[in-house]
């Protein structure tokens, strides 16, 4: 119900507004020293009404960044590819489920995260616990169980719009807290994160 709620707002949102939130978020998190310092980091390509990453990817690279992206696989787990460009990525039919823009190269498996310095998660909402409300599909915790068996720590960060910032979300107790959300107003960070 709380998913369907904020799927209601985003799909609300026009061609224009989501264009101007994705050059205020990429600017936004670009100024995040975790960014600035990164060698690789593991981001998505937004689909729909979500909050844009195109532009953010594109200066990624332009700062010599690794950036890896997510291919989904049949269970609903992620595999990793680079990116290297609008052009390395083909849009993936997944049967019922929403087309995705995933990378076209060599795929270098599901570890492959463990090796980011950030995570860039998507989301639909986040707390002041930090505690993320993701799409339900299971995805990036599988993702985030990964990182905690690996004994990887990269900062995990959650992009969204301003009105997704909210007072309390539903967390499960495999559930972990992000350092930080920006959002096209800016960047809240999380204590103890």
């Amino acid at each position: 119900m709380l998913r369907r709620e904020f799927l209601t707002v985003r799909n609300r949102l026009t061609a224009d507004d989501v264009r101007e939130a994705a050059a205020a978020l990429a600017h936004r998190a670009l100024e995040l020293p975790e960014l600035a310092h990164a060698r690789t980091v593991a981001a998505y390509v937004s689909v729909g009404s979500e909050p844009g990453t195109p532009a953010l990817l594109d200066a990624l690279r332009a700062r010599d960044i690794d950036v890896l992206l997510p291919a989904l696989l049949p269970d609903n787990d992620l595999e990793w590819g680079s990116y290297d460009g609008e052009g390395s990525l083909s849009l993936v039919q997944h049967g019922g489920k929403m087309a995705l823009l995933e990378p076209s190269g060599k795929r270098l498996g599901p570890d492959a995260v463990t090796g980011a310095d950030v995570v860039l998660l998507p989301g639909l909402a986040v707390d002041g616990r930090g505690m993320r409300l993701g799409r339900g599909g299971g995805s990036y915790d599988r993702v985030l169980a990964r990182l905690e068996r690996a004994g990887a720590h990269p900062a995990l960060v959650v992009l969204l719009y301003d009105s997704e910032v909210v007072e309390h979300v539903p967390a499960e107790a495999h559930d972990r807290p992000v350092r930080a959300v920006v959002t096209p107003s800016g960047v809240r960070r999380f204590a103890g994160t």
